[in-house]
């Protein structure tokens, strides 16, 4: 059966955010030689209330044809954003609408939150104690309103297991492709990322779209340090390679670095290379020595290290995961 996925339609809902969930989760399909193969989500959406309009923050509204007893049948629950959540925004506190409609959410049920959706999950103490985002804008005010949330205003989003947080709008389109990798790998991911026209995973963080000086006119980037530096993830990368690439010192590419990726450079080549050892382990037969080697990192304790810390489970187990789906899949059909 597909899994399950109910999109929870609040007044004053953002219709891009609306939207998000059903474009990225209805693409992905189970691999069939011959063709599409059957769909590997269902989405459905629904509201706190019987079928019927939902009110937007656009010149027109929206016909939900589910109502709340529908997130008690989704393997996940998601909750884009909302120009109208009242006391949740403005008290930390649900109404009794929205705490019966969530009430009907299953234990073990995974939480997806879209901008300040967050709100409503820290409102319903799914956060509490949890690392969470929200759009940076907002940050300040999120934090401040549910204290034991540990906000983190810089990322794009964060994966707690059965708890995920976007930060502001397209970010939900990160999070999203990011649940599909999680679900099914990063060729899965990559396909809808590419039929949606989006890139497949951004570099950086929410940081680099927090407003600051303009640069001074005629400045350099670091946009060649960043495609030499992928042509290369096999083999040492010093950070002085990569600022001689663009003729700074290093103190001033980190910098630059910094403020147009949102990370620093040295993180960014382990996520490059995490995500090189994820398309190797998924893709080829190569050993884990091998993968080390050919991802940059050297050594397969190296590499265990970083896949463990960056995907929760060591290359071995996300192989046999995420090659032996893809195999029984077609076998399946």
């Amino acid at each position: 059966m597909p899994h399950r996925v109910a999109v929870l339609a609040l007044d004053g809902l953002l219709p891009f955010e609306l939207g998000i969930p059903q474009r990225i989760f209805g693409l992905p399909r189970v691999p069939h030689p011959l063709g599409k193969g059957e769909k590997l989500y269902e989405v459905v959406t629904c509201s706190t209330r019987p079928p019927g309009p939902v009110l937007t923050d656009a010149d027109f509204h929206i016909v939900v044809e589910h109502g709340p007893e529908a997130l008690g049948t989704a393997d996940t629950v998601v909750v884009p954003a909302s120009y109208e959540l009242g006391p949740v925004h403005e008290e930390g506190r649900l109404t009794d609408e929205l705490a019966a409609a969530l009430a009907y959410i299953r234990p073990g049920t995974r939480l997806v939150s879209i901008c300040t959706g967050g709100y409503v999950l820290a409102a319903a103490g799914y956060l509490d104690g949890r690392p969470a985002t929200t759009h940076w804008a907002s940050a300040g005010h999120f934090q401040r309103l549910f204290p034991k949330v540990r906000v983190d205003p810089d990322v794009l989003f964060i994966d707690d297991g059965d708890v995920l947080t976007s930060a502001g709008v397209a970010a939900g389109i990160d999070l999203c492709l990011h649940i599909v990798r999680r679900d099914h790998g990063t060729a899965v991911a990559n396909d809808v990322a590419r039929r949606t026209v989006v890139p497949p995973h951004r570099d950086g963080g929410q940081a680099q779209f927090v407003r600051r000086p303009l640069p001074e006119t005629g400045s350099a980037g670091t946009a060649a340090a960043r495609s030499w530096a992928l042509g290369r993830l096999d083999r040492p990368i010093l950070l002085r390679d990569m600022a001689q690439q663009e003729s700074m010192s290093v103190r001033t590419f980190t910098r630059r670095f910094r403020d147009e990726v949102g990370v620093s450079p040295g993180q960014w080549l382990t996520q490059q290379r995490v995500e090189r050892a994820r398309h190797l382990l998924e893709s080829t037969d190569l050993s884990v020595d091998q993968v080390a080697r050919d991802a940059g990192f050297g050594t397969a304790t190296s590499l265990r290290q970083h896949v463990q810390a960056a995907l929760g489970v060591p290359p071995t187990v996300y192989r046999r995961t995420f090659r032996t789906r893809g195999a029984e899949a077609v076998r399946a059909h």
